[in-house]
């Protein structure tokens, strides 16, 4: 006999005819040999009502009885659920996060889970029932016993820790759509439904905006080998597989809370390419990577800082073999990419064949704004000086001098006690092979955040970033500027990152509040910004992805701002009235649309 878990949001569970519908289903899955725990949202739209109570009788409402309140959405879900069990004759006891043992940090509104006792769980499954489980919540490892909330997320995150504790078979997701789709279908409307997909690429596209999954749910399936599966609520079709690598042994104790770092990844056979100031309009960055494609050079990292006048600078990596031919088509290329022909600003090209590349890398780095800053820190006290720097969800990469490489490998595995390996040459995927590109996904909720003529010497960037981690500031692209300014004879770089829009005035204030002890110049926000990205295991070993991306994004007349890969995916930042264009233009250029359209529901 297996055993299920199955979640059920909101919509799914929004009328008395839908939880009939959905208690249903749940008797189907039991009557198919298997036992069952449900978790469940509230019910529609209440937790935005309860909300709405609390800030009409004050705007600073405290944290631990917005808890209290907010507890309350889904008890009332999982006891009409389980009657409407009862009356299909169907076994089942609900229960509060509390009741089910669901043991959280004492952080309110926003705990991680530490633990889940099992014991009552087995015992009512021993006992042929279905429990239903109210999402969301649980209760502080404190004596006080503190009801908690997990925040965003919370249910899909609550049902992935129980299949984890429980060892369950699979954890099944209801939702409105039919799956997991390759873009918003709002956007897209021919956007298709995957069949599967890794963990890694659903990381990548959760983190980016898609809202099927939160990443924490992710995060837990990843660490734990969870296989999910994303079903609609309204249909009988399988949905998305989302599949997890074989998880390393790890304890159930501080679930939530485990290492951010899985491990340290080095690559001492890449050498990088940077093409200096050349001109900054469309079709530039499509021009030289199609160029790379068409002589087949696969190219790793691509970093591209943000303008400097109407000139921009390009970098990028490759293993060391391609090197020769890399900067021959650099080199060919350069006088070609001129503005016009009295341009007189010739394009330098620089490579670097005596760098290496660290990373650290785990998906328990989501949401911990502290993880890059540590890494960034660490390296400095080293006294190892950074060159390129390129982020995703799932990894933090630097490239530094490689005679470095031995100590840096050392001090990012004490600080993050963790062991060290080279770069893998591959990601686990779901299928062989596996696309190119899984998805792709537009994030119109960021803002770039731009400093200018930051001394050039170790531990700038780990001041700024921890500065930001000690202010609450989770940053995501990052990208450090390759060509060198004098100012007052002291070599400097430019630093831009961007950060969730929510958050850029106040990553502003504290970078402006450092400016004069850190030595460096004007720092500038633009919050009218979009992030369009692809992503897909499958461009590891392909070249030319990124220089299709480029050119469906040039042929629409839309200018790259700043550009930044990870093994799986490519991010481009571009004006936020050209977001929307951006994303239809790089969806259509991997072959991701459809003839069928999907309807999401209001």
């Amino acid at each position: 006999m297996a055993l299920i878990v199955q979640k059920y949001g909101g919509t799914s569970v929004g009328t008395v005819e839908r939880i009939q519908a959905v208690a249903q289903r749940v008797k189907a899955t039991v009557e198919a040999g298997n036992s069952v725990v449900v978790v469940v949202s509230a019910m529609g739209k209440t937790t935005d009502g309860l909300v709405k109570l609390a800030t009409d009788i004050t705007n600073q409402p405290s944290r631990r009885e917005m808890d209290m309140l907010l507890s309350t959405g889904e008890q009332v879900s999982i006891a009409l659920l389980t009657m409407a069990l009862h009356a299909q004759g169907q076994e089942a006891i609900s229960l509060t996060g509390a009741q089910v043992g669901i043991v959280t940090e004492a952080e309110h509104t926003r705990a991680r889970i530490l633990k889940i006792k099992t014991d009552r769980l087995q015992r009512h499954l021993n006992e042929g029932k279905v429990i239903v489980v109210a999402g969301f919540q649980g209760i502080s490892q404190t004596s006080d016993l503190e009801i908690t909330t997990l925040g965003r997320g919370g249910s899909d995150t609550s049902a992935v820790a129980l299949a984890a504790a429980l060892a369950a078979e699979k954890c099944e997701i209801y939702t409105d759509v039919p799956g997991i789709l390759t873009t918003d279908p709002r956007l897209v409307p021919e956007a298709q439904l995957m069949e599967e997909i890794t963990s890694d690429e659903m990381l990548e596209l959760a983190s980016l905006g898609a809202k099927v999954l939160h990443p924490r749910a992710v995060e837990i399936a990843r660490n734990y080998g969870v296989t999910l599966v994303v079903r609609s609520s309204w249909t009988d079709e399988p949905g998305t597989r989302v599949i997890s690598p074989r998880p390393q042994p790890r304890p159930l104790e501080g679930l939530e809370l485990a290492h951010p770092v899985d491990a340290v990844e080095f690559d001492t056979d890449q050498a990088k390419v940077a093409l200096l100031r050349i001109p900054d309009r469309p079709g530039i960055a499509a021009r030289l990577f199609g160029e790379l494609a068409t002589q087949t050079l696969n190219v790793d990292l691509i970093i591209q800082s943000i303008h400097e006048g109407n000139t921009n600078d390009i970098a990028f990596t490759m293993v060391k073999a391609n090197l020769a031919r890399a900067e021959a088509v650099a080199e060919a290329i350069g006088p070609a990419l001129r503005s016009n022909p009295t341009d007189t600003t010739q394009a330098e090209v620089m490579v670097d064949q005596r760098m290496a590349k660290i990373s650290i890398a785990g998906a328990g780095m989501i949401g911990r704004p502290g993880v890059a800053a540590n890494m960034f820190s660490s390296l400095a006290a080293a006294g190892i000086n950074l060159q390129l720097i390129s982020t995703s969800e799932v990894k933090v990469s630097c490239t530094i001098d490689i005679d470095d490489c031995d100590r840096a490998i050392a001090v990012l595995c004490q600080a993050f006690e963790v062991t060290s390996s080279p770069m893998p040459q591959g990601v686990p995927t779901t299928s062989d092979p596996a696309p190119e590109v899984r998805g792709a996904a537009l994030d119109i909720k960021q803002a770039r955040v731009a400093i200018r003529h930051v001394p050039d010497r170790p531990g700038m960037a780990a001041k700024i970033f921890q500065l930001l981690a000690t202010h609450g500031v989770s940053v995501d692209m990052i990208i450090q500027s390759q060509r060198c300014r004098l100012v007052n004879g002291q070599a400097t770089r430019d630093i831009a990152f961007t950060v969730a829009q929510a958050d850029a005035q106040t990553a502003k204030a504290v970078v402006e509040s450092a400016a004069a002890e850190l030595g460096f110049g004007d720092v500038a926000v633009d919050e009218a910004i979009a992030k369009v990205s692809v992503v897909g295991t499958g461009m590891i070993y392909a070249p030319g992805v990124a220089a299709r991306m480029f050119k469906a994004l040039s042929e629409q007349g839309i200018n790259l701002q700043m550009i930044a890969t990870s093994e799986i995916k490519i991010s481009c930042v571009v004006a936020e009235a050209e977001g929307v264009t951006a994303l239809r233009a790089v969806h259509n250029a991997f072959g991701l649309a459809g003839l069928k359209r999907t309807v999401v529901p209001a």
